[in-house]
C-alpha cells in the first residue's frame, strides 16, 4: 500500500500570540506535542524552519478556525496568509488546511481530565491543540 502523505507530519495551531507546534511519530500514526512558539520572543518562520530540518518534516498541516456555518472570517484570512508565506519558504513540501472547529476546547479537556489546570498553561493548550488538529488530519489520511 503507497503512503497518502508524506511522512514525518508538522501540525501547527495558529495564534495571534503563540503558535502551538505538534508532530507525527516517523510513520505517520500518532501525533504528539512538540512546543509553543511565542511569537513576541521568537520569529515563527526561522522557528518551523529548524523543525522542518530537525525532524525531516514532510508535510504541514495548519489548523482553520470556520464559523460554525462553515465560512470563514478574519482569523482564516491571517491564517491563508500565513500559509501562503510558508508556503513560499518551503515550496518543496505540502502544506494542508483542516477546519480547527472545537481543537482548543477538546485540547483543553484532555489536559483537565489529565489533572493538568489548563487555564494556568495556555502554551500547554495551544501545543495539544497541535495534536489534535495534526491527529483529525492523520486519522483522515492514514498511513
Amino acid at each position: 500500500m503507497s503512503d497518502p502523505f508524506p511522512h514525518p507530519a508538522l501540525g501547527i495551531d495558529f495564534g495571534v500570540a503563540r503558535f502551538g507546534i505538534a508532530a507525527s511519530d516517523p510513520v505517520g500514526i500518532m501525533a504528539h506535542p512538540v512546543e509553543t512558539i511565542h511569537l513576541a520572543k521568537q520569529d515563527p518562520f526561522t522557528r518551523i524552519a529548524a523543525l522542518i530540518a530537525q525532524r525531516g518534516i514532510q508535510t504541514i498541516v495548519v489548523g482553520l478556525p470556520c464559523h460554525l456555518d462553515g465560512r470563514e472570517g478574519e482569523s482564516a484570512q491571517k491564517v491563508r496568509r500565513f500559509v501562503g508565506q510558508l508556503q513560499a519558504q518551503h515550496p518543496q513540501l505540502p502544506i494542508y488546511l483542516i477546519d480547527e472547529a472545537y481543537t482548543t476546547v477538546t485540547a483543553a479537556a484532555k489536559l483537565h481530565e489529565a489533572g493538568k489546570n489548563a487555564r494556568r498553561q495556555k502554551s500547554l493548550i495551544d501545543q495539544a491543540a497541535a495534536v489534535e488538529i495534526l491527529q483529525s488530519w492523520m486519522e483522515r489520511h492514514p498511513a
